[in-house]
């Protein structure tokens, strides 16, 4: 009977479709890897829904943007973070996506992230062209960040492929693991679409000393041009000790999307603590002061859950 129970309770969030939400609920959450800002922010956030809505269970795992709009689309989280233009290749089935996604809906704009490029300061490398045999760390598959750097390398001419066919190498790592990588002087580029400043930038920054290379004008707008839901980023001198100057850099719209088939009152709900609690949030990453209420649905790529349209509704937000 215990086994039986256990795991009726294990298919319950995959079943959920009632406009009610049950004593069992499970709401899971795919945010970023340790060392970024997405995975702190998402564990305090689905433990202040679990205080906050009654009946429900939560939980907070590492993933990145494109893996989890996949996690979202299939029923193995309920709730994921990611970019809005990676939720809208994401539900057409372009890009890193091999078939649309049309099971997510979204839940939120948060705040702009910026693609992050870094290499130790006494580097040769002065620009992407420099790169074509080089040891990079781009992100692990399925990330953002390494879509990114794919993005602007075709804009360079050459690709992953090709650095490893020059004799360099490409590790598909976490930030932790890029930084100790960089430290022991195993890899000669680290890369990562995050928050600006963010602490692994910073970590190395202290040691062994970096060095920021950005993407120039024109070659910026040729690549936003031909992806869709890029914008132009920036990393302002003030982000770290080691600017003089603005680093030009894309970005883009960090967002969340849920499953289309959660109960709308348990979405609207959430939507309600989400931002009832916008305080406790700016106290684990001050990134969270730009998150702003009036925009939540600014650049909203797919349709809105019913759940969130009704609480956006009542707070006076709209698209």
């Amino acid at each position: 009977m215990f086994r039986k129970s256990i795991a009726c309770l294990a298919f319950l969030p995959l079943a959920l479709g009632a406009t009610q939400a049950s004593a069992d609920t499970f709401v899971r959450m795919v945010s970023g890897p340790a060392g970024g800002s997405w995975y702190p922010l998402g564990a305090k956030i689905m433990q202040t829904m679990g205080e906050d809505i009654k009946g429900i269970a939560t939980s907070n795992t590492s993933g990145g943007g494109v893996s989890n709009v996949k996690a979202v689309n299939s029923g193995d989280a309920e709730i994921g973070w990611t970019y809005a233009h990676t939720a809208a290749n994401g539900f057409s089935g372009k890009g890193k996506f091999d078939k649309p996604q049309k099971n997510i809906r979204y839940f939120a704009t948060l705040y702009p992230a910026t693609f992050q490029v870094a290499v130790p300061k006494d580097s040769k490398i002065m620009s992407f062209e420099d790169m074509k045999g080089a040891n990079i760390s781009p992100g692990k598959a399925g990330w953002t960040g390494t879509a990114f750097a794919e993005s602007i390398l075709q804009a360079y001419g050459f690709d992953f492929a090709s650095i490893k066919k020059n004799g360099g190498t490409v590790h598909h790592v976490s930030y932790t693991e890029s930084v100790a990588l960089m430290k022991d002087g195993h890899i000669d580029v680290y890369m990562a679409a995050t928050s600006v400043p963010q602490a692994s930038f910073l970590e190395l920054e202290h040691s062994p000393g970096i060095r920021f290379i950005g993407v120039p004008e024109p070659k910026l707008t040729e690549i936003i041009k031909a992806n869709p839901g890029y914008i132009h980023g920036n990393i302002p001198a003030s982000a770290y000790t080691s600017l003089d100057k603005d680093v030009p850099s894309l970005g883009i719209v960090t967002s969340m999307v849920v499953n289309k088939d959660l109960p709308d009152d348990l979405v609207y709900n959430m939507c309600k603590s989400f931002w009832a609690n916008h305080d406790k949030f700016v106290e684990v990453k001050g990134i969270w002061k730009q998150v702003v209420q009036k925009d939540a649905l600014n650049g909203a790529s797919v349709p809105i859950h019913p759940g969130a349209k009704r609480c956006y509704d009542e707070l006076g937000v709209s698209q």
